[in-house]
């Protein structure tokens, strides 16, 4: 299972590489901004199932991905 806050640094690293920011990538998901960088930071260090299903199918990757 994911260790504290490494689904975070996932999501940045998978957002990154697509070349979005938080807010585009924030608009793109249907995700608030500040609930992305909450998540991304570590403040927030268990989004929900369904957070976690919207963020993954905008990068185009698994839910599985992103928890490794």
């Amino acid at each position: 299972m994911a260790t504290e806050n490494n689904i975070g640094e996932n999501i940045k690293k998978h957002r990154t590489k697509l070349g979005l920011s938080q807010e585009d990538f924030a608009q793109k998901s249907g995700v608030k901004y500040t609930t992305l960088t909450k998540i991304e930071s570590g403040v927030i260090k268990t989004p929900s199932v369904l957070m976690v299903e919207k963020i993954a199918k905008a990068l185009d990757v698994s839910i599985e991905d992103l928890l490794k």
